[in-house]
């Protein structure tokens, strides 16, 4: 028997931002265990080798003065060398940490893993909570931290995750991934969802950051009714992107191009987007983790993608910036 389809909440009120702040950029890092990514979901089929790579990672973060905000899950918020690496970065406010939950990695494991139970917000309250607690004390107990930021992993969130995190204190979410729809796989959809900052609910407690994709080309305003029904047929997403009508761009180093990227960028200015949501998993800081990053070529391509956003934004005025920060600087 098929089960039902969860949704996260309708979206709540626009959020709003003091004054001097401007518009920002904030880089959030999937920080998660290898696996194979088109193999079925395990238990313990997975491998933290790329782990050392965090640490020149974040050396290059703060030559950008980039404060990144790691996502860790289960295997990562439990791992000494992970504690190791970014300890001292945390303790100096010159990198942020976060909670991304994996529940087919993450204890206690009660449910059958399965594709559906990979998006967390599917799982019974009960259980996505227990989980979601566990990771939380972990995170709290191996980085001496207080995590304030939450992505489900992929993109998972569903009808009890905003109480969830209004119950544990968690004011900030960005597990929204705009003009993306999965409900094929048993997850959300997120087709009809702003790109702005906005409030989960009307107590304004936990504060969505929608992760930034944008439509490019001549059709762009149209994306959202065009999009789905082009994107049933690839070959002519493809055509539609090629004569610059219509392309949809996440802001990612993952499979978009530096010269996409900076289209996407104009976009999301030209629409005055106050917050850019950067992205990307931590597997692909060294090759052979992922389809994106295979050879030390195409990591290469990984950092210089990074480096030209950031100069390109810093060319418009748009700053760096933290949880922290926006946790000071939106408006309740």
């Amino acid at each position: 028997m098929s089960q039902p389809k969860t949704s996260p909440p309708p979206p709540g009120s626009r959020a709003r931002f003091a004054s001097d702040f401007g518009r920002r950029v904030i880089l959030t890092v999937d920080t998660e265990e290898e696996f194979d990514w088109s193999g079925p979901f395990t238990r313990d089929r997975h491998g933290l080798d790329h782990l050392p790579r965090l640490r020149n990672f974040q050396e290059f973060c703060e030559g950008l003065g980039v404060v990144p905000s790691y996502l860790v899950d289960w295997p990562i918020a439990t791992s000494a060398l992970a504690k190791d690496i970014l300890a001292t970065p945390l303790a100096n406010g010159r990198a942020e940490v976060g909670i991304q939950l994996h529940p087919w990695v993450n204890p206690p494991f009660e449910e059958e893993v399965n594709e559906r139970n990979s998006f967390a917000g599917n799982l019974p309250p009960d259980i996505e909570r227990a989980k979601f607690l566990r990771l939380r004390d972990a995170i709290a107990e191996n980085f001496g931290v207080s995590p304030q930021l939450y992505r489900a992993g992929r993109y998972g969130f569903g009808p009890a995750t905003a109480e969830l995190l209004r119950e544990a204190g968690v004011g900030v979410d960005t597990s929204f991934r705009p003009l993306f729809d999965y409900s094929d796989r048993h997850g959300p959809d997120y087709s009809g969802y702003p790109l702005e900052p906005f409030w989960l609910d009307g107590e304004m407690s936990v504060l969505e950051l929608p992760l930034t994709t944008v439509y490019w080309g001549m059709l762009r305003r149209q994306g959202r009714l065009l999009h789905p029904m082009i994107s049933r047929m690839p070959r002519m997403s493809g055509v539609f992107a090629k004569l610059g009508l219509l392309e949809r761009i996440p802001l990612t180093p993952e499979g978009t191009s530096i010269d996409e990227a900076i289209r996407a960028l104009d976009m999301a200015l030209d629409d005055r987007l106050p917050l850019i949501v950067l992205s990307f998993h931590s597997p692909s800081l060294a090759p052979g983790y992922t389809s994106y990053v295979e050879t030390d070529a195409d990591l290469d391509a990984l950092y210089d993608w990074f480096r030209a956003v950031y100069a390109y934004l810093g060319q418009h005025g748009v700053k760096p910036t933290s949880v922290a920060e926006i946790m000071r600087s939106v408006e309740t």
